[in-house]
């Protein structure tokens, strides 16, 4: 039987310490949406943000840019008539289902400001369209925000409830 005679080797703990603290390196870095400055060109968002997934013109020829995000999210890059950005920030939330003005915005104003749904649904007997948005409230709780709509188009009611299936 031998011993090992050999003594700790503190550059693998070192290695060990070093992996392990990368993960919360990554995790305070600051996302690249909000590296964008309000007042920055449309150029300089592309170049930070690359092109965006879905654009919309606004009546008051403002624009508004969506990109996809990690997961459940999405960010919204609004921009002045000009081409310069007014402010980027997540989309999906609680709080940005209550943006919505029920009995004012049509599905043009819904899909402009939170972008094409992940699931569309029709309910004949009620006579409502239903589209749903999933996210990830705080990256911690899912929730599905749900936009129902009249046969003309226009918002009739908002929910946001828990998205069960998403959270086992």
């Amino acid at each position: 039987m031998t011993r090992s005679t050999h003594a700790p080797r503190p550059r693998r703990a070192g290695l060990w310490l070093a992996l392990c603290a990368l993960p919360l390196l990554f995790a305070c870095a600051d996302p690249a949406w909000r590296t964008v400055a309000p007042g920055a060109g449309s150029d300089a968002l592309q170049a930070r943000l690359g092109p965006p997934r879905e654009t919309y013109r606004l009546p008051d020829g403002s624009q508004r840019w969506l990109y996809p995000g990690p997961s459940q999210t999405k960010w919204s890059a609004s921009l002045d008539p000009s081409g310069h950005v007014i402010r980027v920030h997540p989309m999906l939330s609680g709080a940005e289902a209550g943006e919505a003005k029920v009995g004012e915005w049509t599905m043009q104003d819904v899909l402009a400001h939170y972008g094409k749904p992940v699931d569309t649904s029709r309910f004949p007997r009620m006579r409502r369209q239903v589209w749903s948005y999933r996210f990830a409230e705080d990256n911690v709780s899912y929730a599905t925000m749900h936009f129902y709509f009249d046969p003309q188009g226009v918002l009739r009611l908002t929910q946001v409830v828990p998205d069960y299936l998403l959270e086992s």
